[in-house]
């Protein structure tokens, strides 16, 4: 009997002995999935995807059977038992019996949908102290989980290169379809000089016993918030992906959170786990580990294209899904983790703002609008325009100075509490320039400078929008830029190394991926 025939039989109440009312199924790429009342059967496809193999039976049995084992350590009451599929005498499939095996299956008991934890957030149901009490659970189950031996090995430099490794091989042929050619150049060169320049921290992690037999898949869909805190669909397939540090096990739990919109818990479960695992190493890793997850949920979705039978609607969400996983992961391998200054330059409508939002983002830089910080200092509402002459009003030589000292002092507060800084603002003289070079200097800590071109022709289109927003603080108007360029002086003091100048009428990620490539890779 084939697989299809098996799932067609137990898509029916009638293959059940308990006889649910309904039966519903779901997929995945590697199994099949019947909730039959209360009770759920799971049966693996029969596919090779190299870092998994189902192919044969024996191969499928004894992957149910570490299924059942293994999610028995955190989810000991759901995980029932592995059950045969067997075919009688009438051509019949059933559970059990005296019939020849043809599938096997995990037997578990349903999970109240209401109660899991992505369903919680997502309704603002959550129980106080749930990031808190799941923390603890996941620090007990890392503390008693087994180390040593072969799974040492795992966290060894060699296996983690090479999981990754293969994560890049696998997803070469999703390049331009899920993941952009510079993303993919980016994250790959982040991740070969993270595991060279970190090597001893990674050593050390293994002598400290953190590399541990884990659950290897901990997102809010495998958490159910009930009576107790039920974590599982733990990885059983490959021991490579469920042995690691337990520093990707919180990362990849914080991954999920970001990913949905979460961040401040996965903040609160960060401080959380550090505090009653008392782990003090782990989170110089933590970045890098949210980005190798990242990288292989963008990866296992774009998995799903390769379906023909995938319907069109649902093929455009897999490509959206799998493309926000590897954005998300280029966002963590572009986060500093030490402080810089960054400073933009241009002129008037030449999108300094808009390169200032899209690298702040990335590299989880605080953001100083001196067009915001100007009004504020004289006590004017943000959105209110004061259409002065060029060099007039609050716009004159003495205001302006006092506003870019201002956005040092500023800066200088940001810097000291370990964060990067990005100045959003004209920077259109040598003097001002300078204040930022220096600050950095005192500080010590780099300084870029991000210039933003455009042609004149895009610069009045994207100025007489602005006029027409009434939220947009900038004063910015078409009739002063001649006098601006007059008096805009050319970034020739600056190394090119720390100068960056973007065309902005061209959106190109390629850009902004070359300078947060050297600003981060300067970091590592």
């Amino acid at each position: 009997m084939t697989q299809p025939m098996i799932v067609q039989q137990m898509s029916h109440p009638d293959f059940y002995p308990h006889r649910p009312e309904t039966v519903e199924l779901l997929q995945t790429h590697i199994s099949w999935v019947f909730i039959a009342g209360d009770e759920v059967y799971k049966i693996k496809k029969p596919v090779d995807f190299g870092f998994l193999d189902f192919t044969t039976l024996e191969k499928r049995k004894f992957y149910c059977d570490e299924e059942l084992r293994l999610n028995r350590r955190l989810a000991p009451s759901i995980y029932l038992d592995v059950v045969a599929i067997t075919v009688g005498q009438d051509g019949r499939a059933g559970l059990g019996g005296g019939g020849e095996i043809v599938e096997y299956a995990v037997h578990m008991k349903k999970l109240p949908q209401d109660r899991m934890l992505k369903t919680l957030l997502a309704e603002k149901r959550m129980p106080d102290k749930t990031m808190d009490t799941l923390a603890v659970k996941i620090a007990q189950f890392h503390k008693t989980a087994q180390t040593g031996g072969p799974i040492d090995e795992m966290g060894s430099l060699a296996t983690i290169t090479q999981n990754n490794e293969e994560n890049f091989t696998q997803t070469e042929k999703y390049i331009d379809v899920t993941i952009s050619a510079p993303q993919y150049d980016f994250i790959r060169e982040y991740v070969k000089k993270f595991l060279n320049v970190h090597r001893p921290l990674f050593e050390k992690r293994v002598a400290e016993h953190k590399i541990r037999d884990c659950h290897g898949d901990l997102h809010l869909e495998h958490i159910c918030v009930a009576d107790d805190i039920i974590v599982f669909d733990c990885i059983e397939f490959n021991e490579r992906f469920r042995f690691g540090d337990t520093a990707a096990e919180v990362a990849f739990l914080t991954m999920d959170l970001d990913y949905n919109g979460y961040q401040q818990h996965a903040i609160d479960f960060t401080r959380a786990y550090l505090h009653h695992s008392g782990d003090t190493t782990m989170s110089s890793l933590l970045n890098f580990y949210r980005c190798y997850y990242a990288y292989v949920r963008g990866k296992v979705t774009s998995f799903r294209l390769d379906q023909q039978e995938l319907p069109n609607a649902e093929r455009n969400q897999v490509r959206r899904t799998a493309a926000k996983y590897f954005d998300l992961a280029l966002t963590y391998a572009s986060r500093l983790e030490k402080p810089a200054l960054i400073i933009t330059a241009g002129l008037i409508g030449s999108g300094k703002s808009f390169q200032a939002r899209h690298l702040a983002a990335r590299l989880g830089a605080e953001i100083i609008r001196t067009d915001v910080l100007r009004k504020q200092m004289l006590n004017i509402p943000p959105a209110e325009k004061h259409h002065d002459a060029f060099g007039k009003g609050i716009y004159s030589t003495d205001i302006s100075q006092k506003t870019y000292e201002k956005a040092m002092e500023l800066s200088t507060q940001i810097i000291s509490r370990g964060k990067p800084v990005i100045i959003d603002a004209s920077f259109s003289t040598r003097a001002y320039r300078a204040l930022a070079v220096s600050l950095a200097g005192r500080l010590g800590v780099p300084y870029y400078i991000v210039e933003c071109t455009c042609p004149d022709k895009i610069v009045k289109q994207r100025l007489i929008r602005r006029a027409n927003d009434k939220d947009n603080p900038s004063d910015g108007r078409w009739e002063i830029l001649a006098e601006q360029k007059k008096h805009y002086e050319p970034i020739t003091e600056i190394p090119e190394n720390r100068h960056f100048t973007v065309d902005t009428s061209v959106d190109s990620e390629a850009s902004r991926c070359r300078m947060l490539r050297a600003i981060r890779m300067a970091q590592l």
